[in-house]
């Protein structure tokens, strides 16, 4: 089968008001889009699928997603439901925490009918997080979509993207993530999430622990903030530092950056890739984000990171 894309990605894409001084600025943004606005800054195929309201938001945000080259033949506009929007608050050092108008949103009405699936059979890798199955229908358009692309032979790409204040229970939080690596060949996971999901801070533990109970992941990698990422391949391993040259403003959409990066590298190496290397340059892209306010349309050039990279 022919692969016109190298990832498509189902999921949120919204509006991020986010603070300086007091004020909130709107950005384009969503974990999964953000994802795809990496990969094309390293000049990688990519669509989006998911939904937008037929408003001001979702007309910036189609506009954003034109502009950088992705596909939205899988985006859906809905007159009925408003755009998403999230307030995201600088908390000290440079953290968030996130205030959702999503009750419901945009994202969350896509119907498993409504989803492109020629876009699913034609991608050599299909990204997906769980925002996207936090409330029906959404949630039955993600599981549908997800063993699509199995079945299409795409490698599945899972980034939990864990915000609690969307889920009626952590319970449900849970089954939704233990979900997403089970099916998952890569799997990028936060700190945060590691604790929330097996209640461990020691990352190579972690790590191994998680290749034991989804012993599917080819590539386990696990982000832990301003002290560095760790990759996971079979029995090898790898830890880069951050980098580390002040000017952070705040980190949204640094995660996002990261899994772009390894996601590339995965691309262009195959699963034999230098875990040491691909982690660098991932940590160097991630670090430029969180110098620059919002996400999407923030993702650095490939010359940007070699700059500070080599």
């Amino acid at each position: 089968m022919s692969r016109i894309y190298d990832v498509a990605a189902l999921g949120e894409i919204l509006i991020d008001f986010t603070e300086a001084d007091g004020k909130f600025t709107p950005n384009p943004g969503g974990a999964p889009a953000n994802v795809l606005a990496m990969l094309r800054k390293l000049g990688k195929r990519c669509a989006f699928i998911g939904k937008v309201g037929q408003d001001m938001f979702g007309d910036s945000l189609v506009s954003a997603l034109d502009s950088l080259g992705i596909d939205t033949g899988g985006l859906i506009r809905d007159a009925r439901v408003k755009t998403t929007l999230a307030f995201v608050h600088t908390l000290p050092g440079g953290d968030r925490a996130f205030s959702f108008y999503r009750d419901p949103g945009a994202d969350m009405m896509l119907r498993a009918g409504e989803v492109n699936g020629d876009i699913v059979d034609s991608c050599r890798v299909f990204h997906f997080g769980t925002l996207s199955m936090t409330a029906e229908p959404v949630r039955t358009a993600t599981v549908e979509a997800v063993e699509r692309a199995k079945r299409a032979g795409a490698l599945l790409s899972f980034d939990p993207n864990l915000r609690l204040n969307l889920w009626q229970s952590p319970e449900e939080a849970r089954a939704a993530m233990e979900y997403g690596l089970s099916c998952a060949d890569i799997a990028k996971i936060s700190d945060n999430e590691v604790e929330f999901l097996i209640g461990e801070r020691d990352y190579d533990y972690a790590g191994r622990k998680l290749q034991t109970v989804y012993p599917n992941l080819r590539l386990l990698t696990i982000t832990a903030g301003a002290d560095g990422s760790y990759a996971f391949r079979g029995a090898a391993s790898a830890f880069e530092p951050a980098c580390k040259r002040g000017g952070v403003i705040e980190t949204t959409g640094a995660g996002d950056t990261f899994c772009g990066c390894m996601l590339n590298a995965v691309l262009e190496r195959g699963f034999e890739l230098d875990l040491h290397e691909a982690l660098r340059f991932a940590n160097h892209a991630a670090y430029i984000v969180t110098t620059r306010r919002g996400a999407l349309m923030q993702m650095p050039e490939k010359s940007e990171v070699e700059a500070i990279y080599r």
